[in-house]
């Protein structure tokens, strides 16, 4: 082969303890009970051939190939699906297996094209390699004249299948079964008629599958292959990083010809993914080398002016003296910036440092402020710390699920995919959502209890859910006793058992029947290891911080907390959501989620940065736009983040932009926010950088450089010549260096370093003396407060202001979809949009039919914020009251209409609860003209800086 590849073990390995001794061709090897003898084999570097078995999935013994001979035993069985046994010695060579393993492969081949020196396979093919391995030199019998001839099918942006090369060993059909749980893939036919079929013999774009290219990675011929390897041959060298996408955190295999990726290939050893994928980490990584990609720097004193290409010194210098200029004129807080999830632990570390010390203020926000501030806040006040307290294979320990305003399956699709493997193992599941998400019913798992709840009556439902615990007599005394504040869990038993918050006296608020809210808080505290997770649809609220409080409260009084299969879980939305808060993004934090203001912390951080640091927190996101509006609020420095797109009641959003004298936008498209923009610079993509993303389960992994930054620097290196041209130096020479800082700075990353993350392949912090390693599961043995005692504390129903009226009698809730990642600037540049190339409107069919409305009808969204105007699909996946859509597309407006409610601790926006008024109509909004108005004239004005 042209490419090193992990080594392929043939089955699965054995999670079994005992130990069983035997002998493989005269080799002694001791192995754990229930290997294969097919793995043992491999394990002492004997490969037996196989074309149907490769250890991501279940032996299925159907190809012959790797039959072998067991001492006192008959026949010559599949060594794949044969265990080992104590004593047992195998052969796996001599003149009978050559034989018929010769004969196998001419059977093979004889119902195989013999195109190999074009076949785009050729060197990376195993039935070539295989035919190799036994020795055919010669084929016997003519070909059949079945599938040769068949069509491809090319539906698919991404892969080819192709049936005339199919030898029907059925690894893409498991893989699609077992790995990713989609089981859209069959076998249709008998004999030499047999062939792979995708859903009712549909094209793979019309089917059910999801592009996860778990069938393509287990393909051992040609038949289902990567259109890059086609077009451009096979990769000659291979760099492992980290997925830009989703919180997962996925590790992969950059495969390359010089600097150009041909394909990601899961890797085998990513501890976040083990080998497995999603359609976006897979395969959308065009964007990175997309012709909008701009990769020169370039100024503007207006939004109203053509962009200047200039090069990176001017371009740096007049940042700096514009932050300098709106200092002197307006106050040393009239300027901030922005981190980003998408970026490095590095580069949002200094982002917030530039700042703190160059700023001199701590006006920094990142985007957790509109998503997961409430996960911060809750956690911390409870359980000490403001991150998930698990690893995601833990979930393969629980045996009762909940899932709360996430959908797993299209916003971390491969977690999404491990937790389907548990259901079908046979775990209990209890979804809490006011919408159809797919684990409430898909192949092979139905949802125990769906609690299809009103959207805003989170915290009512937690609450009953609390006072059947403590009602029903289900707390788990002994561990609240031994782990728990015992004051604050009386205050709260006290409270949650008042019977105002009964399934009974909530059902009214919620819509949740009672009697299935006392089943499921049963289930939960009695069912065994229970793990809570939950996402936006819980944050994303007015009270999300109380929500978050009430899941804590639960785990605790159950115990569902410090041990495998257990957990309070946030699924995170970006690929570093957990850094970027990690680093000090938050305009109150330092790093390390220490107050400002705390004399200790303050004064470790000025010596280390020898800095004047300020104790004063800063602005939030939402108080920049106000002071900006305000005209108290003049510069910004946004990193990596697309507020005017994905920030709420975006007229609000554009309107402050405007009144800014200087935007600084550092980024690798114009997005919505840099049409706003008097300074663009060139970002670098994930692949055109060195670095670190810390995923939701507080894994820190590894960031590789695979090709050259397009505009000559890493974003790390823009901030630091960002911050010399101000006059607060930073001199480092490598990214290693800012982690070093970092673990000097951060009491849970002491032990953190590249060449640890080299070693281990990542590291879940705390990461420190104690726990040098790292640490999968939090609070095993105490809670990370000062007491070292879980808090419990008061969740008070607060319903909220954004109620529905006459005049806007629906709720419309947001979310995501598998295709496409956040607001979409990546993945709208790739061909994902062949699955979803607009943003579209749930209605269910009891309120369309009220207002007259059909599949594909354009309806109008008006809510008291604004109003823009979408396609509607007509499905009972919503509830009635309710519609539901995504917001992928900037010209769709969805966050046109949602309002300024956010939540009470943290400003987090309250983006499920909007009330609207769906009307059909024929033309877009005049929000949506305005727009598109406006975005042409800002490319205009972008191509005559192309063309200067």
């Amino acid at each position: 082969m042209s490419i090193d590849k992990d080594k392929d073990y043939g089955t699965p390995a054995s999670s079994a303890t005992e130990m069983v001794n035997l002998e493989i061709d005269g080799f002694k090897v001791t192995v754990p009970a229930g290997t294969s003898v097919m793995r043992a084999a491999a394990s002492i570097g004997i490969d037996i051939p196989k074309l149907c078995a490769t250890d991501s999935i279940e032996p299925f013994g159907s190809c012959r190939l790797c039959v072998v001979q067991i001492e006192g035993g008959r026949g010559l069985p599949a060594s794949c699906t044969t265990p080992v046994f104590e004593g047992m010695k195998a052969v796996t060579q001599n003149q009978k297996l050559a034989d018929v393993r010769r004969g196998v492969m001419e059977l093979y081949i004889s119902d195989h094209p013999l195109d190999c020196l074009t076949c785009p396979s050729n060197g990376d093919c195993e039935l070539q390699d295989m035919a190799g391995a036994v020795g055919l030199r010669e084929v016997r019998y003519k070909p059949v004249e079945t599938h040769l001839g068949a069509t491809k099918d090319t539906s698919n942006p991404y892969f080819t299948f192709d049936p005339s090369k199919c030898i029907v060993c059925q690894r893409c059909v498991r893989a699609c079964e077992e790995t990713q749980g989609t089981f859209a893939l069959t076998i249709d036919g008998r004999g030499f008629d047999s062939k792979v079929s995708p859903g009712q013999n549909q094209d793979f774009l019309s089917s059910e599958c999801v592009s996860c290219g778990a069938c393509v990675q287990a393909c051992p011929t040609a038949t289902l292959i990567e259109n890059n390897v086609i077009e451009n041959g096979q990769p000659e060298h291979a760099i492992v990083t980290t997925c830009a996408y989703c919180g997962v955190g996925c590790s992969f295999r950059a495969e390359m010809q010089g600097e150009k990726v041909i394909r990601m290939v899961p890797d085998k050893n990513g501890q976040a993914n083990h080998g497995h994928s999603c359609v976006k980490g897979r395969f959308a990584f065009g964007y990175a080398t997309h012709k909008d990609r701009i990769t020169k720097p370039m100024i503007r004193a207006t939004i109203q002016d053509a962009w200047k290409e200039v090069s990176w010194e001017e371009a740096i210098a007049y940042a700096a003296s514009e932050i300098k200029r709106i200092q002197a004129k307006y106050g040393k807080e009239s300027v901030g910036g922005l981190t980003s999830s998408r970026c490095t632990n590095e580069e949002a570390y200094l982002v917030q440092k530039l700042i703190r010390a160059g700023f001199g203020n701590n006006n920094v926000d990142t985007c957790a402020r509109v998503c997961h501030s409430p996960t911060g806040y809750g956690l911390k006040q409870t359980l000490g710390e403001s991150s998930g307290t698990q690893n995601f294979d833990s979930i393969m320990k629980a045996d009762v699920i909940v899932v709360m305003g996430v959908n797993p399956t299209d916003g971390h699709p491969v977690f999404g995919s491990q937790m389907k493997k548990r259901l079908r193992q046979g775990a209990k599941l209890i979804v809490i959502d006011p919408r159809n998400i797919d684990l409430v019913k898909s192949p092979h798992i139905q949802a125990d209890y769906h609690l299809k709840l009103r959207p805003s009556t989170n915290v009512a439902i937690v609450n009953a859910l609390a006072h059947v615990v403590v009602s029903e007599g289900l707390v788990d005394e002994k561990f609240v006793k031994a782990r728990c504040d015992m004051a604050s869990f009386n205050k709260w038993r006290t409270f949650v058992a008042d019977v105002r918050h009964s399934p009974e006296n909530t059902e009214s608020i919620t819509g949740v029947p009672a009697a299935d809210i006392r089943a499921a808080a049963r289930l939960y505290a009695t069912g065994g290891n229970a793990a809570f997770h939950y996402g936006l649809g819980v944050t994303e609220h007015s009270q999300g911080s109380t929500t978050v409080i009430g899941i804590a409260n639960l785990a605790m009084a159950t115990g569902n907390i410090g041990r495998d299969g257990v957990g309070v879980n946030p699924l995170r939305g970006q690929n570093n959501v957990q850094g970027s808060c990690d680093m000090g993004s938050f305009p109150h934090e330092l790093p390390g989620y220490r107050h400002v203001a705390d004399p200790a912390t303050h004064d470790l951080f000025e010596k280390a940065w020898n800095a004047t640091l300020s104790t004063n927190p800063g602005l939030r996101i939402p108080n920049m736009f106000d002071a900006a509006l305000d005209g108290t609020f003049m510069g910004l420095y946004c990193e990596g983040e697309d507020i005017a797109q994905s920030d709420p009641d975006i007229t609000h959003v554009h309107s402050a932009l405007q009144k800014m004298e200087c935007v600084i936008v550092q980024d690798i498209f114009l997005n919505e926010t840099a049409k706003f923009a008097h300074v663009f610079l060139p970002g670098a993509s994930f692949l055109e950088k060195t670095g670190t993303f810390t995923n939701a389960e507080r894994r820190i992994s590894p960031v590789r450089k695979v090709m050259r930054p397009l505009a000559g620097y890493a974003d790390w290196e823009v901030t630091q010549l960002l911050s010399n041209a101000l006059g607060y130096p930073m001199n480092y020479s490598d990214p290693s260096e800012i982690m070093d800082e970092i673990a000097s700075l951060i009491p849970s990353f002491t032990g953190v370093s590249y060449s640890k993350i080299d070693e281990l392949g990542s590291v879940q912090w705390p990461c420190n003396d104690e726990t040098p390693d790292g640490t999968p599961v939090m609070h095993t043995k105490e809670f990370l407060r000062d007491d070292g005692k879980g808090l419990f504390m008061l969740t008070e129903y607060v319903p909220t202001i954004e109620k529905v009226t006459p005049m806007y009698p629906l709720i419309l809730t947001t979310g995501r979809i598998l295709a496409h990642y956040n607001v979409g600037a990546q993945t709208r540049r790739t061909g994902n949009v062949a699955w979803n190339p607009e943003d579209i409107l749930e209605i269910h069919p009891h309120d369309a039919q009220d207002r007259g409305i059909n599949d594909g009808d354009s309806v109008g969204i008006k809510s008291r914020a604004g109003e823009t105007v979408l396609h509607a699909i007509v499905t009972d996946r919503v509830q009635p009251g309710v519609v539901y859509t995504t917001f992928h597309f900037p010209e769709s407006g969805a966050n046109v209409i949602t309002t300024d409610n956010s939540d009470w601790a943290t400003n987090c926006p309250e983006y499920k609860v909007t009330a609207v008024q769906i009307t059909k109509v024929t033309k877009d909004s005049e929000w949506q003209q305005g727009y598109r108005a406006f975005t042409e004239n800002q490319l205009d004005l972008l191509a005559q800086a192309a063309h200067a």
